[in-house]
């Protein structure tokens, strides 16, 4: 500290004071902290006042239990972190944020109290048809659904804890534009954040510098369940520089998305694919991702229903197990890819499997393997050789494959190895183009 930070100390502190000064204290509005009554009566005319008068409305340390209050726009609601405590009083969420705008939530922890709402697209909190909407350092505990739910709206929720939700932490259907950033999640039911669309649509949402820990997958199924981010059906979404671990399935699983951005997080112990592009994908950017712990590492997959377009770079995919507890059919890969696809410039190491994959059976087409490195693993590099009809174009070039256990650069068809040295025999399937690899050990 020096005398400049004094000083400036002391000056925001009469600053500080007004703010607090200008709101509406709830104590004086006929709400008790600590009360086990259900107070959403006097809750919701201090709402009211709050919005018709453009005070802030805060709220003290204490337990309010409250159901189903309609936020009106242009509302700010304060409280004391960790101390201010929001409880469904029924089985309605908290509070309900419809076709407003302009409505901020500070310092306030929601729980499910009495109940909650237990849909599957019910939240302690909803939005529906609102923009503008924040929600800063507030805290989710315990939801019978989710945290949040949000349909048809925009918001900002930052540096929030979601805990222990039987389903997800935020579900969002058909956003317009999410900013979910430096948000903690754990111990989540079925997942962390889900970004929906009703039918394939532009979406725009940003999930960035977020922390995701134990995803389950209580509601079963082979893939729906127990991703720490899942996108389905929304476009333009950004999930760049999150900390994922101990999800059931998936660290992030893109489904039916176009133009969609996984850069730069680091995902650990995945209980299947670590990162998934899958079915009508288009476009799907994979770079500069961690993944250690997993099942299998990446896959861009589904050919078969239009899946196709993608740049997976950057990337390192190490420690690789070499069986799934939740889906058997799952098979051990470092990378994998099926159609449009250019790999290169990634690091793959302990694989007891094939370290980069190219297309199965006939799902083969354009894909480009270039100048990754390979070490470890059984099998550095297999190709799809089927024939009739032969797959796509493959062009495998500038690799270095060290120290395979078993094969460096294989032809499958199928699961099967057919062809155990594909440089030597390249010539008789002319579908495939090697030059520069590099194979030692």
């Amino acid at each position: 500290m020096n005398r400049r930070h004094i000083l400036a100390g002391l000056v925001a502190l009469p600053l500080a004071g007004g703010v607090r000064a200008q709101s509406l204290d709830a104590t004086a509005l006929n709400l008790v902290p600590g009360s086990l009554e259900d107070q959403s009566g006097p809750m919701q005319e201090a709402l009211l006042r709050a919005a018709e008068e453009g005070r802030p409305l805060f709220l003290g340390s204490g337990s309010y239990y409250v159901q189903n209050l309609q936020v009106p726009s242009n509302v700010v609601i304060s409280g004391i972190p960790g101390g201010t405590i929001l409880a469904a009083a029924g089985d309605a969420p908290v509070f309900r944020v419809a076709g407003s705008a302009h409505v901020s939530f500070s310092g306030l922890t929601f729980t499910r109290g009495n109940g909650g709402p237990s849909g599957a697209d019910r939240g302690l909190v909803e939005i529906e048809a609102s923009d503008h909407v924040t929600l800063s350092n507030c805290a989710f505990v315990g939801g019978a659904a989710n945290g949040l739910a949000v349909r048809d709206a925009g918001a900002d929720i930052e540096d929030c804890d979601f805990t222990g939700h039987a389903l997800a932490a935020i579900f969002s259907v058909d956003g317009r534009g999410l900013n979910i950033a430096s948000n903690r999640v754990s111990k989540c039911g079925n997942g962390g954040f889900l970004i929906w669309g009703s039918k394939p649509r532009h979406d725009g949402t940003v999930i960035t510098g977020n922390t995701i820990n134990g995803i389950g997958a209580t509601n079963g199924g082979n893939g729906q369940n127990g991703n720490g981010i899942n996108v389905f059906r929304c476009n333009d979404v950004i999930v760049a520089n999150n900390q994922i671990a101990d999800c059931m399935f998936t660290a992030v699983r893109l489904n039916s998305t176009n133009n969609v951005a996984v850069t730069g997080n680091v995902c650990r112990n995945s209980g299947e694919v670590a990162i998934f592009s899958e079915f009508a994908f288009s476009g799907s950017v994979i770079s500069n991702n961690i993944v250690d712990g997993a099942a299998a590492g990446i896959s861009i997959t589904n050919l078969d229903t239009g899946g196709r377009l993608a740049v997976c770079s950057g990337n390192i995919v190490r420690n690789i197990r070499s069986r799934s507890e939740v889906n058997p059919d799952t098979r051990p890969f470092g990378i994998y890819a099926e159609a449009e696809t250019s790999i290169s410039g990634n690091s793959i190491d302990n694989v007891p499997g094939i370290g980069i994959l190219a297309g199965r059976g006939t799902f083969l087409r354009d894909v480009i393997i270039a100048d990754n490195v390979l070490y470890a693993t059984s099998t550095g590099i297999g190709v799809s050789v089927v024939q009739n009809p032969s797959p796509g174009p493959v062009t495998i070039t500038g690799n270095i494959v060290n120290a395979p256990l078993d094969h460096a650069i294989v032809g499958l068809e199928w699961d099967t190895v057919v062809v155990e040295d594909l440089v030597k025999d390249a010539a008789k399937y002319p579908h495939v183009t090697l030059a520069d690899n590099s194979v030692t050990g």
